[in-house]
């Protein structure tokens, strides 16, 4: 016989083998999970997947497969999914978890709310409540507590009398190393600046000191810095807009030395006094500028659209009888009250100006998408933040960014993958692939088609773990007051 005809009928006898080997293995093994003939969102293409089963096990998609393969996978539990469409578990980019220990509880009990909306990892943009945030997360990854993995900040860092509890102040450069050390040392995944007192030479110094340490950071900016500035030095996530908006004015050099220099004196300007100048300043031509910087330094932006609009309409909203309310304890809902006061005293001028602000800020959505801007979606839902519910609010958000302008494709990946790649987290979260953390949405309807279909949610999976949709009732039942 031929060599060659012989190495060929080897191969084949191999081939053969492992065939039959690797079958074998498969149907002797029970895997903890299968969902069959599910529709599989690529949000990275923005195209559907269909008819795949899903393996998973330990928490962990091990394979995804055509779906007539389901018969070589012995599971432990099968979810038929025919007809449904599976996408990542959703990222809420902005939260609070703070009201000290008086709302340690309230706030602890609002976790269950984002996996009841499919809302699986929550990036907390600091506050008071980080010991028991730490502990939480523990009791989350151990599977001994309902609620979303966290990433959180920990302390904000401000300057001297800080606005928010439990804050770390900076007053100077010389203590901005000091500062991140403490961070360090509490094991916080990003660095949170807020801008109520910190001066924008404290600011940028934190942030190129951050950058020096290989840590993340993300905040709100004192205006009498400047968005690219801050780029420069390597601030990775701008939080709301307003800082972006003033980048966008031509007049921005002049505007931010006035504002220094009132800084200087007893009358400083204030910062609705300043987004009157910008307003009238504002250029889409320059804008686009510093959408490309933010672009080419992977500099990300949470707009937060939602909150605005909701705390823009307190003055006539009637929240009395919302449904969330239920799962909000009371004294969360007192610190509503703030919020509430404050728009009661807003004069219809001052209102008419902040709903002409948001449709300038909504009108930055598409051109900053199209340059390539990293987009969060973030809810900033939290105590202190009236009406803004934990888990509806970021579906609130998506749609309104949708209806700002970008596709369902792109609303989609800014609660997906965008936060996993900004975050360094991307290995494990953010798509549906083999080798990923089984944070999983099943969904009766395309998100593809129109992203409000997220909310139309038939099953979450959380590390493996499946709540189905009576499930979610059960819980959202548990959680009523």
């Amino acid at each position: 016989m031929p060599l060659p005809k012989l190495l060929y009928l080897v191969l084949l006898f191999l081939l053969s083998t492992c065939f039959y080997s690797c079958t074998t293995f498969r149907q002797s093994q029970t895997y903890d999970l299968l969902l069959t003939h599910a529709n599989v969102v690529d949000v990275e293409q923005g195209r559907v997947l269909k008819n795949k089963t899903v393996v998973i096990d330990k928490g962990i998609i091990r394979e995804i497969v055509d779906a007539g393969e389901a018969k070589k996978y012995n599971a432990a539990t099968t979810l038929e999914a025919k007809g449904k469409y599976l996408i990542p578990g959703l990222w809420d980019n902005h939260v609070h978890l703070r009201g000290g220990a008086a709302l340690e509880t309230e706030t602890r009990n609002l976790l269950p709310l984002f996996i009841a909306n499919g809302i699986t990892t929550v990036r907390d943009a600091g506050g008071d409540l980080y010991p028991a945030v730490r502990e939480w997360r523990q009791q989350i990854e151990a599977g001994k507590m309902a609620g979303p993995h966290i990433i959180s900040a920990g302390p904000k860092l401000d300057g001297p009398n800080p606005t928010w509890a439990g804050s770390i102040e900076v007053a100077t450069v010389a203590e901005v190393p000091a500062a991140l050390d403490s961070l360090q040392k509490l094991g916080v995944d990003f660095v949170k600046i807020y801008e109520s007192t910190i001066s924008g030479d404290v600011f940028l110094a934190i942030i190129k000191e951050a950058e020096a340490r290989g840590m993340l950071t993300a905040g709100h900016m004192p205006f009498t810095a400047k968005l690219g500035d801050a780029i420069d030095n390597g601030f990775d996530i701008t939080e709301h807009l307003y800082y972006t908006f003033k980048a966008g004015s031509p007049q921005e050099d002049s505007i931010t030395s006035v504002i220094r220099a009132g800084a200087q004196t007893d009358k400083p300007v204030g910062f609705y006094t300043a987004l009157h100048w910008l307003y009238d300043t504002y250029d889409p031509a320059t804008a686009q500028q510093i959408f490309r910087k933010m672009a080419a330094h992977h500099t990300a932006v949470t707009p937060t659209l939602y909150i605005s609009r909701v705390l823009n309409n307190l003055q006539q909203a009637d929240h009395s009888h919302d449904d969330y309310l239920a799962y909000i304890g009371d004294g969360i809902i007192k610190t509503y009250d703030g919020r509430i006061n404050s728009a009661k005293r807003q004069s219809p001028e001052g209102v008419q100006f902040a709903r002409d602000l948001n449709a300038k800020f909504h009108s930055m959505i598409p051109a900053m998408q199209a340059a390539g801007v990293t987009i969060l979606a973030g809810s900033d839902a939290g105590a202190f933040n009236s009406y803004v519910y934990p888990g509806p609010s970021l579906h609130k958000e998506l749609e309104l960014l949708q209806e700002a302008g970008l596709t369902p494709a792109q609303a989609l990946r800014t609660a997906t993958i965008n936060g996993a790649n900004v975050m360094g987290k991307a290995d494990k979260y953010g798509t549906v692939a083999a080798g990923k953390t089984a944070d999983l949405v099943l969904l009766d309807k395309n998100p593809l088609e129109d992203i409000r279909n997220t909310q139309a949610i038939h099953a979450v999976i959380f590390d493996g773990k499946v709540y189905t949709s009576v499930e979610v009732k059960q819980l959202l039942e548990w959680l009523k007051k």
